[in-house]
């Protein structure tokens, strides 16, 4: 994987374990999609697209309950993976913050970490009709807003132990599911 270590907060700290434990680094990386060595990210949301089309999975109580254990479970896991790799970045990643997320990062958010993005597109799909149009809409505003992490997704960013990591992408999700919402509703009212 072409990685670099990248920012203050980048380096794992003194004493930390030197492998990923096993659960933690299966759960954090989408079932190891997160090693897909470009786009982890996008890779990762579609892990949670094919979470999505399990039968049922629309369901909104239970999308809901998904991405409330997701998140929960996400941020144990991912601060333990971001403990051992500290803020390492794919060049795809590194020249998407330097393009898109100005300034320092100061918590670890490694790139192989993608649970943040499979909690993120489920909060997108929540209360819409599973369709086609609503998904390839739902997963497209996703990624931008995951990208571009318009406020107060950076700030949120910020905050330590993983919490950070799996909170600006729930906020990506609930911007990318507004969106979705709007672009379903007018979908509908021109009749495509």
């Amino acid at each position: 994987m072409n990685s670099s270590n990248t920012s203050t907060g980048g380096n794992p700290p003194e004493g930390s374990p030197r492998h990923i434990p096993f659960l933690p680094n299966l759960i954090a990386t989408g079932l190891f999609a997160g090693y897909i060595p470009w786009t982890s990210g996008t890779f990762g949301t579609l892990v949670g697209v094919l979470f999505y089309l399990l039968p049922g999975a629309e369901h909104p109580l239970v999308l809901g309950i998904m991405a409330v254990i997701g998140f929960f479970v996400g941020v144990w896991a991912s601060a333990r993976v971001a403990a051992v790799v500290g803020h390492r970045l794919t060049r795809s990643a590194e020249k998407a913050k330097q393009m898109f997320q100005e300034g320092e990062h100061l918590t670890a958010d490694p790139s192989i970490v993608v649970i943040d993005e499979i909690v993120g597109i489920w909060i997108t799909f929540l209360f819409l009709p599973k369709t086609i149009p609503v998904i390839v809409i739902g997963f497209l505003a996703f990624r931008v807003f995951d990208i571009l992490k318009p406020q107060p997704a950076r700030r949120l960013e910020s905050i330590p132990h993983g919490w950070g990591i799996m909170l600006d992408d729930v906020v990506a999700g609930v911007y990318a599911n507004i969106a979705t919402q709007i672009a379903w509703y007018l979908w509908g009212r021109l009749g495509l």
